[in-house]
């Protein structure tokens, strides 16, 4: 199997199994903090003793082989997580899952001003054209009787610059595995989370989401999410992240009857069109070029 295919796969596989993430968050029912504690403390601890199964005798080495890139990671990668479940919890779904689904316009934002790397023509119209419609969907939530909230999309923003940054270092680092760092930062946003949560207070009817989105959906998803970059060009990467932009919402729509409303669904479909038809260009060209 090429490189290629197997990221492919990965990839593909790792979104399909996050797409129920913000259903189950929903379906928890419960303030901010609790749901991080569950969420984070059970699939962090899921990483690590799948980590510690999988590599036996080599399980510290590992650890300690992502270095001071994984441990920057984990610290971003909980801010994100911090942000995202905030996001999910205070605005549509719909709006959270659009407005993170930009992450690739952070990646390449990073790469210019850190990396200096040169940034396309394409690239720059795919910012402006994204950035319209994010504008549309924070409109959407101002107002009166506004399903969403400003607050709720801007930590939106805030996961997907975060995913932007982690991606970019588990990519700039791919010799190195880096699902130990979202072990890492998964169980260290659980016990930041712990003493401001009430993880006893949940009712046994919450048993189930926590246990699927704690124990399967959140770590399965992220490892596989994590692995899939390092073996595929951003582009691909970028095109197969916009399923979870359409599938999430979907589910919550079909569950919990949450319509996104006329200018998130407006909104989200510029920025969808608008990231796939850039990524699509992307795609064509390398291929002529290889």
């Amino acid at each position: 199997m090429s490189d290629y295919l197997k990221g492919l796969i990965i990839t593909v596989i790792g979104v399909l199994v996050i797409t129920p993430d913000s259903l189950l968050i929903r379906l928890i029912e419960a303030d901010s903090w609790t749901v991080i504690f569950w969420r984070n403390s059970l699939s962090g601890v899921a990483i690590l003793l799948g980590l510690l199964l999988y590599y036996r005798g080599d399980f510290l080495k590992k650890m300690l082989g992502i270095g001071w890139a994984g441990v920057v990671m984990g610290i971003i990668w909980a801010l994100g997580t911090f942000c995202f479940i905030y996001s999910i919890q205070n605005t549509l779904v719909a709006n959270t899952l659009f407005i993170v689904s930009t992450s690739p316009i952070f990646a390449a934002l990073i790469a210019w001003l850190v990396l200096r790397e040169a940034v396309t023509r394409r690239t720059w119209l795919t910012i402006a054209f994204s950035l319209m419609g994010i504008a549309i969907i924070a409109f959407g939530s101002m107002g009166e009787g506004a399903q969403g909230s400003i607050e709720g999309d801007l930590a939106a923003l805030g996961t997907a610059l975060a995913v932007a940054v982690s991606f970019s270092i588990a990519r700039r680092n791919r010799s190195v595995s880096m699902i130990p760092a979202i072990g890492l930062s998964s169980v260290m946003a659980g016990v930041i989370a712990f003493p401001f949560a009430a993880p006893l207070a949940e009712s046994a009817d919450k048993i189930i989401p926590i246990v699927l989105v704690g124990l399967l959906v959140a770590p399965i998803g992220a490892s596989l999410l994590v692995i899939g970059p390092r073996y595929l060009p951003a582009a691909d990467v970028s095109l197969l992240l916009l399923l979870e932009a359409v599938l999430g919402p979907l589910w919550v729509w079909w569950m919990l009857d949450e319509f996104p409303g006329n200018y998130t669904l407006v909104g989200g479909a510029f920025v969808l069109m608008t990231l796939a038809i850039s990524n699509v260009v992307a795609l064509v060209r390398r291929r002529k070029r290889a």
